[in-house]
């Protein structure tokens, strides 16, 4: 198993924290990124995670982090973008602000932390490194009707597909980049599906699967997976 560790960004819950269990798991050292303290970091800590406070939300914070980073590690062996935020469109008066924000979290820091890593994953002494987008099936399945009231979220997830395919380029061979575009997987707490009964939610461990069929597989790259269930063909 690798000794270089894998960085999930927004790995304190939710989908980023199945993931960094899953993989600790499977023997793989782990970085996580955190943007507020909670409990589930203790268990993460306990169990031998590296976890990293980030604020992807100012530039001068994704700096920040990057230069924490090279301090904690000499190599990557991947990098997984999970850290989001869910933000609707707001009233105009504040959409200027919503859209910089989600512009950051979602495509400034993949950017820039990719930029700065590069060095990190290739100094990985596995044959293969690699870089994964979690992006949103929003962006496919919104294509042919768009995605009223969620504009920014997407056009920024929109923007991170983008990035992998030219990150594949610039990056290849040495260093693979695909996309993971996942839909409805999880709920929030009691949160329902609004009529939708038959629609099915299958939790986290699908988006896993794929997760690690990326980082298995050394002849995928540029390439995003939906992980949806088909509903992109709705």
């Amino acid at each position: 198993m690798s000794q270089s560790p894998i960085l999930i960004t927004g790995g304190a819950q939710r989908l980023g924290r199945h993931c960094a269990e899953r993989l600790l798991d499977d023997g793989h050292p782990v970085i996580v990124t955190y943007r507020r303290e909670r409990d589930t970091l203790t268990a993460l800590r306990e169990r031998g995670a590296i976890t990293l406070s980030a604020d992807f939300a100012s530039e001068a914070g994704i700096h920040d982090f990057i230069a924490r980073l090279r301090d904690t590690t000499s190599s990557l062996r991947a990098v997984i973008h999970n850290a989001g935020e869910w933000l609707s469109d707001p009233e105009p008066s504040a959409a200027g602000e919503t859209l910089e924000r989600l512009f950051r979290v979602h495509m400034q820091a993949p950017y820039l932390i990719n930029l700065n890593v590069r060095d990190l994953l290739e100094a990985c002494q596995e044959p293969q490194c690699d870089i994964v987008h979690i992006t949103d099936n929003i962006v496919r399945h919104g294509v042919a009707r768009g995605a009223a009231g969620q504009a920014a979220y997407a056009a920024t997830k929109a923007g991170l597909e983008s990035l992998t395919r030219s990150f594949a380029v610039q990056f290849a061979p040495r260093i693979q980049v695909n996309a993971i575009a996942p839909g409805l997987v999880m709920l929030n707490g009691d949160e329902g599906l609004a009529g939708d009964s038959e629609r099915r939610v299958p939790g986290p461990g699908v988006v896993y699967q794929t997760l690690r069929y990326l980082l298995d597989n050394d002849f995928v790259t540029g390439t995003i997976v939906a992980v949806d269930g088909g509903r992109h063909l709705d």
